[in-house]
């Protein structure tokens, strides 16, 4: 084990699934006739597609965990390309260590969970589960993130305003094209990531203000949470497609409070599906139940499903369904990012 060598290990990329290549509608409809799980896939499948259909609908994306490196990065690309999804609201690892990771030409590799992370280190490869990083690499997006602050005017903004400068940035550098950060830049979509130090950008924007004291742009959380809830203000009609939950499901769900507190009515998200393993016994649940959450006036209870499965054995069913049945096709598009236009 001691004459492993790192090339040894990062063998086989992880391959991202192609939700348009195969139609999961079949077996999607069969699930509808089961129970447990299965059943509840398939009204999760239904309430996403009655949002992606209804035309006053607003559809935004959570995403915590991580799926994408798991092989769901093309899932939720193609959500955006094909109108399905208006607003993305994400853990900086799924954009920054992942997505944009890869737009780069890094990869993930398929690991083994039971390997010695000890030896691991030794060979600076980062784990997640059965999935392999080079750390070299992922240090190399940190100096990316680096590179596109020091060119930046000195000032606070929010993470959709840096992720949009990442889209603007990959436009002209990116190794692989069409990542969800790009493909989000060409269709107005709008990233937010609430917590955006906690990731591979965290180690990038450290070391731009250290470089740059008393002179550096910065991150405002608070216009994140502005800006976003300006976004359902400004959306009327709202859906959830939550993948995982935490700091990105709980955020965009305060929106409807924020409002409230702003003085503008709103509705609750009138649909809302969310994907998860979490347990609902520790009173979290990766921040409630969506039936929880109606009671502080969040999710509308008429039009939810909580699906407890492990997220990248049902996505691309569920993403798959909705897009063999007409998808996005001629909706149209809501354009948020426009609303933040100087």
């Amino acid at each position: 084990m001691s004459m492993t060598k790192k090339s040894d290990l990062l063998i086989k990329p992880v391959e991202h699934i192609d939700i348009t290549s195969f139609d999961a509608r079949p077996i999607v409809r069969a699930m509808e006739n089961m129970s447990f799980s299965s059943r509840d896939l398939a009204r999760a499948t239904r309430i996403f597609e009655m949002a992606v259909k209804d035309p006053d609908c607003a559809v935004i994306l959570t995403l915590a965990g991580s799926t994408s490196a798991g092989g769901c990065m093309d899932v939720y690309r193609d959500l955006v390309k094909f109108g399905m999804v208006d607003a993305i609201v994400s853990t900086g690892a799924s954009i920054v260590d992942m997505d944009f990771f890869e737009a780069l030409g890094f990869k993930h590799y398929q690991g083994d969970p039971f390997a010695d992370d000890t030896q691991l280190r030794d060979l600076y490869i980062d784990r997640i589960y059965d999935t392999y990083i080079d750390e070299e690499q992922l240090q190399a997006c940190d100096e990316a993130t680096k590179v596109i602050a020091d060119s930046l005017e000195r000032r606070p903004y929010s993470s959709r305003e840096f992720i949009w400068e990442m889209g603007r940035w990959l436009k002209e550098n990116a190794v692989k094209k069409e990542s969800l950060i790009e493909t989000c830049y060409d269709h107005n979509v709008p990233i937010f990531v609430p917590a955006f130090s906690d990731c591979s950008a965290g180690f990038g924007l450290v070391k731009h203000q250290v470089e740059n004291p008393g002179n550096y742009m910065s991150i405002d959380s608070v216009a994140d949470f502005r800006e976003l809830t300006e976004i359902k203000m400004a959306a009327g009609t709202s859906g959830l497609l939550m993948i995982g939950g935490g700091v990105p499901k709980n955020f965009v769900q305060d929106t409807v409070v924020c409002a409230e507190i702003l003085g503008k009515e709103v509705d609750m998200h009138k649909y809302a599906v969310q994907i998860t393993v979490a347990d609902v016994r520790d009173g979290a649940c990766s921040s409630s139940t969506l039936k929880e959450a109606s009671s502080w006036g969040k999710v509308d209870t008429a039009l939810e499903q909580m699906v407890y499965a492990e997220a990248t054995t049902v996505v691309p069913l569920l993403a798959s369904s909705v897009y063999h049945d007409g998808g996005g096709k001629d909706r149209p598009r809501r354009n948020f990012a426009k609303l933040f236009e100087k």
